[in-house]
């Protein structure tokens, strides 16, 4: 195996946790109701017995074909269909932002950010590739807390409409990277998409990610990863400073 020199990160589940908190959630379902004009009905119970029953059915679509849908298509074709389309496409972009945010508020996992710049310190090129809807999340939260630096390409479903597992997303990361894919590690928690779609892209190696409090996947020989871990900050354990002449130039 040649030795690594790039990482590609999931998102979810990944770099970043959901925290629940019920007014966070709540807030944002409110802003919901108000950026498609549903005002009669309670946001919370609009919210479980519409909005999640819709996105079900969304989301069976999109793994399906492994695509995901632009933003105003989401919303006037899935989610809210039978509201005011001209409304929905105007706020579609905010509707996807409150729509992450009613599952709760998404931070760094612990140690996330310190690792990540210990391996960019390392001398490792460091890339996302995420499945996720909405289109500007993810670069207000790179630019909030000040580490789009340590990035050098940033892949998100919601914008080249892609989905993992299919190999395209990670295709596009190893373009703007320049990496060779035999040298690059994927870490993800999803084994079924982040670690099958890795191996399909031709990736060099896998870490599986499996916090605690999550409820361990089934392993199989297609979705085995190379590695596990159980904490962010072991992938310092695993990728030690390179050598000048092995780093992605």
């Amino acid at each position: 195996m040649s030795k690594i020199n790039t990482l590609f990160f999931d998102l979810g589940d990944t770099f970043r946790i959901i925290r629940k908190d019920p007014e966070f959630s709540r807030k944002a379902r409110t802003r919901i109701c108000e950026l498609i004009g549903e005002t009669e009905r309670d946001p919370d119970e609009f919210y479980k017995s519409v909005i999640e029953p819709r996105y079900d059915v969304y989301r069976a679509w999109a793994l399906k074909f492994m695509c995901e849908a632009p933003e105003e298509m989401l919303w006037t074709r899935w989610l809210a269909f039978d509201y005011d389309q001209e409304l929905l496409k105007k706020n579609a972009s905010e509707l996807c932002y409150e729509y992450r945010k009613s599952k709760g508020e998404r931070v760094v996992t612990e140690g996330g950010i310190e690792t990540a710049r210990e391996l960019v310190k390392r001398g490792y090129t460091l890339a996302i590739v995420s499945d996720l809807v909405g289109t500007h999340e993810v670069d207000e939260w790179l630019d909030r807390d000040g580490i789009r630096d340590l990035f050098k390409s940033v892949q998100q479903s919601s914008v080249c409409l892609i989905r993992k597992p299919h190999p395209a997303i990670y295709c596009y990361a190893l373009k703007e990277t320049g990496a060779d894919p035999s040298r690059v590690c994927f870490v993800g928690d999803n084994l079924n998409r982040d670690i099958v779609g890795a191996k399909a892209a031709g990736l060099g190696m896998t870490v599986g990610v499996q916090y605690p409090n999550k409820k361990p996947q089934e392993v199989t020989d297609e979705n085995r990863p190379d590695r596990f871990i159980h904490h962010f900050t072991e992938l310092l354990d695993i990728f030690p400073e390179l050598d000048k002449e092995d780093r992605l130039e």
